[in-house]
């Protein structure tokens, strides 16, 4: 029996992030993948960014103490840049910091050019529509996108994020959670069971930019 918690919700104004893991049984161990040469520059920029976040979460820590200081209140005061609102405010960072202090070190993601793959159906998918999350203009779920290019196993969970096109901002936006009580996209982050990950960047009507990011514990890629 297949299990899903879904914790679409805003992150920021400019910043919509959604996480869903689901449940399965396990297969055998995923293949190995050479230079993920599938993914642009930026997508691979995004892959890096999980695993040092994964590999060394009190480097990244970092990172979010300095984004904390352009904050007012609940107000993102950065220079040159727009003032944001966003909905939780330093608060939600300054937890961030907190939870990735105390937060082990565990292995990083190998690429997946299927999931990948799966991912990029959804970019397609909304880059022309005002849509979010993870429902498919065509009625797929994200399970059912990533079995179209391979077998999942164990657990698999899919982030968006709606805003951004910066990989650390990505990445960023998705371990602070601001908005998102249960920081589901930053659970996804930091599974420690997950091993393979897809990524996927394009555009969006509302948002400008989206970036799709699916993780598994095992994934057989389709020969």
């Amino acid at each position: 029996m297949k299990r899903g918690y879904n914790y679409s919700l805003i992150v920021f104004i400019f910043c919509l992030s959604a996480s869903f893991p689901v449940h399965g049984n396990f297969s055998k161990t995923p293949n190995k993948e050479a230079e993920p040469v599938y993914l642009s520059p930026l997508e691979r920029e995004v892959v890096a960014e999980l695993n040092l976040a994964r590999t060394q979460p009190k480097v990244y820590a970092e990172f979010l103490a300095v984004y904390s200081t352009y904050f007012v209140g609940k107000e993102l005061h950065e220079p040159g840049m727009t003032i944001l609102l966003t909905k939780e405010g330093k608060g939600a960072v300054n937890e961030a910091i907190k939870f990735l202090k105390s937060q082990k070190s565990m292995a990083v993601l190998t690429p997946s050019k299927g999931m990948s793959k799966g991912a990029g159906d959804m970019v397609r998918m909304q880059e022309t529509t005002s849509q979010t999350g993870h429902k498919g203009i065509d009625g797929s779920s994200f399970t059912e996108r990533i079995s179209r290019y391979g077998t999942w196993s164990g657990l698999c969970s899919e982030n968006i994020d709606y805003g951004n096109n910066n990989a650390r901002r990505i990445v960023m936006a998705l371990i602070i959670d601001d908005g998102v009580s249960s920081r589901g996209h930053r659970k996804s982050i930091f599974e420690p069971s997950f091993r393979r990950v897809g990524v996927a960047f394009g555009s969006h009507r509302t948002y400008t930019y989206m970036c799709v990011i699916e993780y598994a514990v095992s994934y057989a890629e389709k020969r």
